[in-house]
């Protein structure tokens, strides 16, 4: 399972200039953790042009570039010089994310920014920072999740690089993280992330598929789309499990039972899990994320990132898989008021619902 984040840089600059003096130390780790990240850039041209490049880098980085042009030529994304360099950074994620909602309830914690808006994630350049933040937010009686992002968008403010926290991926992963992360550059809606990364999620699949079929590898699009869907059934699994303990935290129970009754459907979660992967021969997509154990912060980031991916999808489908107008009509729902976006994007999920339940023709 793979996550992005959004991590505009001049929104750093402008909480130091506009949020005063509290969290200092958060946003000067910030700017300093981005600044070293754009220093390592280097030109993807010039670096396959390099003798000294090593041949296994040189190829992954030559497999970059079409995916690149394939991106902007194909896809109708933006082509500019972001994911036209690469940055070693030297370590496994390029942040760390921090989740953290109260002990009985869903609804994340939120940091707010002057040009970001609000998000229910706080990054972090340093893995260990991360885990102090998430350590004081379990002590004070948060559940806690802190996790690595391989990768995030500063929003075209600056060109955003190639890194080695993800290039050495299959190559379909690879595709799907350019196609992503350059569609926050198309669209970004301040205070909604779960719009943002349904929105990008929906543009990663739909690229990676043509991009696939294009390379003349359809049985490798049919198992990215297998794939997918396993994911999906993962993820629909755990959205019922929220649905249960939302529920169950509005029933008015002493915390000794409720916190009894919490853990039982986050144990049932897990042996649902488990009979999955007796169906699918040891598929392995969720693994560390159960095996390190459950709480609502986690429950709350799965809803973040995909639970409006099948209203985005019939939209596009609805336009008849043209992209240019999936922008303009994704831009024009993005300029409605909240309640109308939610409204409109819950047309859609029924609207794929009845698609799905459907018989074939």
């Amino acid at each position: 399972m793979k996550r992005f984040g959004v991590l505009p840089a001049l929104l750093v600059v402008a909480s130091l200039l506009l949020g005063g003096c509290s969290d200092f130390s958060y946003y000067n780790q910030c700017v300093i953790g981005h600044l070293d990240l754009l220093a390592k850039r280097k030109d993807i041209v010039e670096l396959i042009k390099d003798p000294s490049t090593a041949e296994d880098l040189r190829q992954v980085l030559q497999r970059v570039v079409l995916m690149r042009d394939f991106a902007s030529q194909q896809l109708g994304l933006p082509d500019n010089a972001s994911y036209r360099s690469y940055a070693d950074l030297e370590r496994p994620y390029a942040v760390w994310n921090v989740v953290a909602t109260p002990e009985f309830s869903l609804t994340p914690k939120t940091w707010c920014f002057p040009v970001a808006g609000c998000v229910s994630y706080r990054g972090y350049f340093n893995q260990d920072a991360a885990k102090e933040q998430g350590e004081l937010l379990r002590q004070s009686g948060h559940d806690t999740y802190v996790y690595g992002v391989p990768a995030y968008s500063t929003l075209k403010w600056f060109d955003d690089p190639v890194l080695n926290t993800f290039c050495r991926n299959p190559a379909p992963y690879v595709a799907g993280m350019i196609f992503h992360e350059l569609a926050h550059q198309v669209v970004y809606i301040k205070d909604d992330t779960s719009f943002n990364e349904a929105f990008a999620k929906t543009v990663e699949l739909e690229g990676v598929k043509r991009w696939l079929e294009q390379e003349g590898r359809s049985d490798e699009a049919e198992a990215y789309a297998a794939n997918f869907q396993r994911d999906e059934a993962v993820i629909e699994l755990i959205l019922e499990s929220r649905r249960q303990l939302q529920q169950l935290y509005s029933t008015p129970l002493e915390p000794v039972v409720m916190r009894e009754q919490k853990n039982a459907l986050l144990e049932d979660l897990t042996v649902r899990y488990r009979n999955l992967q007796q169906q699918w021969d040891g598929y392995k997509g969720f693994e560390r994320w159960f095996t390190s154990g459950l709480n609502n912060a986690k429950l709350a980031s799965i809803s973040t990132y995909r639970a409006e991916v099948p209203a985005f999808q019939q939209l596009l489908r609805e336009l008849g898989h043209d992209l240019p107008r999936f922008y303009q009509a994704v831009k024009a729902l993005g300029g409605l008021s909240p309640e109308k976006r939610k409204a409109r994007l819950l047309e859609l999920a029924v609207a794929a619902k009845t698609l799905e339940l459907s018989p074939p023709p």
